[in-house]
């Protein structure tokens, strides 16, 4: 479970321009991105030892990932 940061707070910074985002959305962006991280790093522990999921909603919460549209 994740308590920081909260998912109310990642949830309200996916939602932008009147669209209201929801948990599956939130979900789906952090897999995503985790994805994403996991393919970058070739398999080679985080700093910190930071799980990708982690890392993932860090970047959610300072606002470098958003959720497009396709």
């Amino acid at each position: 479970m994740i308590n920081k940061p909260a998912v109310d707070q990642l949830i309200a910074r996916l939602s932008a321009d009147g669209h209201q985002a929801s948990r599956y959305e939130l979900c789906v962006v952090v897999a995503k991105r985790a994805r994403q991280i996991i393919e970058q790093n070739n398999g080679r522990e985080l700093p910190n030892r930071m799980k990708p999921i982690t890392v993932a909603c860090n970047e959610i919460a300072c606002g470098k990932v958003i959720s497009a549209k396709d």
